[in-house]
């Protein structure tokens, strides 16, 4: 407790409602049309939109099953491809926010980004846009997303998006391209502006199959640098479930006045951070504490043509939107409830003391080995090693929300 009596402030974050009755967050797929060629692209995006996707009846009858979780309502995400490739996606945005729907939206970096549909969008009720930034400078990123120019246009669509006062994230993706770019990326991040800065750890879905994968410690190193700069700047994580097992060990760290021993590519990130002056300045008061959301435990994504997956990056499905609810299939898929038990993992993350608040990339595990419950290959931690075990239960027991027992579980039907 501090002096005041006050509690002192969640290391990691918990949605205010029970992740088996509702989501926190749903991203849509609008459409898989996009004129870029990223080397990672779960969706393997195409020039041209798919005629089975759903059109604007079946979207508006997606965002009524949204309202109807209730109050505050999901998080609520239009995403593609490109979704500017659709004509009625200010049409979309604008039925969402008289929901009552909080709606965001993730385009690419096109000349679509530009003052004209980025103005449309705020004013249909956008609250957010989500950007990709993969290099830091012009030749680093078009070379990751395939087409030359798209740097220039995402920072302008991102300048743009400011001044309008919509709030942007920034996203990069973390592969073994953007590596030791990944502390100029940052203070680029902090020089533009940007109210989170998001760090994809590569899922091997998706044309992100042919890219090389990291070594564990490789993104062990990342995660911490990742919590170093949240001094700075907010930070979060995507398909980095561990950047919260890595908030709670330096958390409990920081009180004994001890650092984590890295390696070689923590040491470079951190040096070049240094030259950089990242960490100069004004600092923030509240280092922003990661959400304790994973794969079909708060987060659930719809596809471009209904199906209802536990995250984009994982591609199975547990039913579809023109034929069931929404929060029917989140509420009572088999395939949600068993991602939301821990007690079901295998390897390491079944026996990670982490695992209520982590429990591993369920689509990375996917990915790599085909097996959902598999232990997440990227992981350096071996279940057990911390030195501060009964200062580590108190902040698990902190963070952990309560877990839905195998009896709800069968409760429910799946679609």
């Amino acid at each position: 407790m501090s002096a005041a009596g006050a509690r002192p402030a969640r290391v990691v974050r918990r949605p205010r409602h029970a992740v088996d009755e509702r989501p926190f967050i749903v991203i849509w797929e609008t459409t898989r049309a996009c004129p870029l060629a990223c080397l990672h692209c779960r969706a393997e995006a195409q020039p041209e939109r798919d005629p089975r996707e759903l059109d604007g009846a079946d979207a508006r009858r997606l965002m009524d099953q949204i309202a109807a979780f209730g109050k505050p309502s999901p998080l609520f995400v239009i995403t593609g491809g490109d979704p500017f490739q659709r004509a009625d996606l200010t049409d979309l945005i604008a039925y969402g926010t008289a929901l009552g729907l909080r709606v965001a939206v993730s385009p690419s970096g096109t000349p679509t980004l530009d003052r004209a549909n980025l103005t449309a969008v705020r004013d249909a009720g956008a609250i957010a846009l989500s950007l990709s930034v993969d290099g830091s400078t012009p030749a680093r990123h078009d070379a990751f997303r395939g087409v030359d120019g798209v740097f220039e246009w995402t920072i302008d669509g991102w300048r743009t998006a400011r001044e309008l006062g919509l709030k942007v994230q920034v996203n990069t993706t973390v592969t073994r391209d953007s590596l030791e770019d990944l502390a100029d990326i940052a203070a680029l991040v902090r020089r533009e502006g940007a109210m989170l800065w998001s760090g994809f750890v590569l899922v091997p879905t998706g044309r992100g199959e042919q890219l090389s994968a990291l070594g564990a410690d490789e993104v062990e190193d990342v995660l911490h640098f990742l919590y170093d700069t949240g001094a700075v700047l907010a930070t979060k994580t995507t398909e980095g479930h561990h950047f919260r097992r890595v908030a709670l060990q330096r958390t409990i760290l920081e009180r004994h006045g001890e650092t984590p021993e890295l390696g070689p590519l923590y040491a470079r990130l951190t040096a070049r951070a240094r030259e950089l002056g990242l960490h100069d300045g004004e600092r923030r008061a509240v280092r922003r504490p990661p959400m304790d959301v994973s794969s079909g435990r708060g987060f659930v994504f719809v596809s471009h043509t209904g199906e209802v997956h536990p995250s984009g990056f994982l591609p199975l499905s547990a039913g579809n939107v023109k034929h069931h609810p929404l929060g029917d299939i989140y509420r009572g898929s088999a395939l949600f409830a068993t991602l939301r038990d821990p007690s079901l993992l295998g390897g390491a993350c079944g026996r990670c003391e982490f695992n209520t608040v982590c429990g591993g990339s369920r689509s990375r595990a996917y990915g790599a080995t085909g097996r959902v419950l598999a232990a997440d290959p990227w992981c350096a931690y071996e279940p057990g090693s911390f030195p501060y075990q009964d200062e580590l239960r108190e902040l698990l027991a902190d963070a952990a929300p309560a877990r839905p027992t195998r009896a709800a579980r069968t409760e429910g039907s799946a679609a």
